[in-house]
């Protein structure tokens, strides 16, 4: 049975997904929430506002989110990450693409999309643009969101291709360009800029360059004979981001220094300066504790003392393709959170932290499962062992379970985001 709480978890997420079509705008609504809960924006420079009891946002790039609360009591550093990005189309440069009089944007493929999965579907453009600011020598950088379903990509008629149903090897380049419109045959400057700069109400000359991507604009919605299920596009990793942001507002009364990390660019591997494997977060602890009059052998001892929790999503139990699953160890939705485990270490994961936590799920009574790879799968990755290679924590992977990641459409089970906020708020405030 859902409970209410549990619905109304799920209905607030579904709004931070509808805010988020980009990483961009995943920060941004993360700021507007942090905001709201008495967080202010903090500069590396300002050490003297770090003191017990205070509560920083600070986004040195607008596609990554840190945030972080300093307890009134003494404790250990907790540290918990995800990631901003989801796998999606990527607009180039120079993207008219025309074909006779059909106009196609030229674009490429950001992470790893089910291809097929974003065909037909109602598709729409946003990120960021940016633009001359008068005689200003720097840009104007402003967020875009077109919102309407002005693109699509058509699927090709079975028709034409007898085979469709037996598999189709997509070719990015040529046969997943989105089809933006029909070409003005008056108006030989009519093309993609021409159209955004009417968009953005601004001249064509002034837009100086963009980071745009393709994303679905169908709604988050309640599945399943009894609406147990939530479908949506960008579950992965935007549940994630939303339960570090949710538990990171609702703190009252904590110990120790508090943080959380919102990363991008995981879903193409975190090597950049966006990316966990990056030197961003020792930096921001560095600033820390140097603010709060601590030396950097009390930082490393806290490191080493600490605890990472990596918030990424998990694959449930697909009921087409069980065999697909350890025999096992596998996760079913609506049956709590998923503790991510691997051998060699994909997923961080020590013993001392898994039992720790299964303990305090215990006493909250916050369900969860354990859950390994089949031996001849290989799975995924996520930031945890990108995050502990420059920060030596003990910790652990996990989120909640998913059927379909990476389609432009995923599934969960409604009761998972709770059990996933109440998780993370009490290693906050208990750990």
């Amino acid at each position: 049975m859902i409970q209410k709480s549990e619905r109304e978890t799920v209905k607030r997420l579904a709004v931070y997904i509808k805010e988020s079509p980009t990483a961009y705008h995943a920060v941004a609504a993360g700021i507007k929430r942090l905001e709201a809960a008495g967080f202010t924006e903090w500069s590396p420079l300002a050490t003297e506002a770090v003191k017990p009891g205070a509560k920083f946002w600070y986004s040195p790039y607008p596609t990554c989110l840190f945030a972080f609360a300093i307890g009134t009591k003494e404790g250990t550093l907790k540290l918990a990450g995800a990631h901003t990005d989801s796998p999606c189309f990527h607009i180039k440069p120079n993207p008219d693409c025309p074909q006779q009089l059909y106009l196609r944007l030229n674009t490429d493929i950001y992470g790893g999309p089910i291809h097929n999965s974003w065909l037909d579907r109602p598709l729409s453009i946003a990120g960021s643009v940016a633009l001359r600011d008068g005689e200003n020598a720097m840009p104007k950088l402003e967020l875009v969101d077109l919102k309407a379903p002005v693109l699509t990509i058509p699927n090709l008629a079975i028709h034409m291709n007898r085979d469709a149903n037996k598999g189709h090897e997509w070719n990015p380049q040529t046969e997943l360009l989105p089809l933006l419109g029909m070409k003005d045959e008056k108006d030989k400057d009519a093309g993609f800029i021409k159209f955004l700069a009417k968009k953005l109400k601004v001249k064509s000359e002034d837009i100086l360059d963009f980071d745009l991507f393709v994303y679905n604009t169908e709604d988050a919605l309640f599945q399943g004979m009894n609406e147990e299920f939530l479908s949506a596009p960008r579950l992965d990793n935007l549940t994630s981001c939303f339960a570090l942001i949710e538990a990171m507002t609702g703190l009252e009364e904590v110990s120790g220094i508090n943080v959380i990390a919102l990363y991008d660019n995981e879903e193409i591997g975190s090597l950049t300066a966006r990316g966990a494997d990056s030197r961003t977060l020792p930096m921001l602890l560095e600033n820390i504790y140097e603010a709060l009059g601590k030396s950097r052998s009390e930082m490393n001892a806290d490191i080493l003392a600490g605890t990472l929790l990596s918030v990424d999503v998990a694959h449930a139990l697909h009921p087409n393709f069980a065999g697909k699953n350890d025999p096992t160890n596998f996760a079913l939705m609506n049956e709590g959170v998923v503790f991510k485990l691997n051998s060699n270490q994909k997923y961080i994961n020590n013993l001392e932290t898994l039992a720790q936590l299964e303990l305090m799920c215990e006493k909250e009574q916050i369900p969860y499962k354990k859950y390994v790879n089949r031996s001849d799968i290989a799975g995924g990755g996520t930031i945890g062992n990108r995050m502990a290679s420059h920060l030596p924590m003990c910790g652990l992977d996990m989120g909640v379970p998913l059927l379909a990641m990476h389609s432009a459409r995923e599934m969960m089970g409604v009761k998972d985001q709770e059990a996933l906020e109440r998780l993370v708020r009490e290693f906050f405030a208990r750990f």
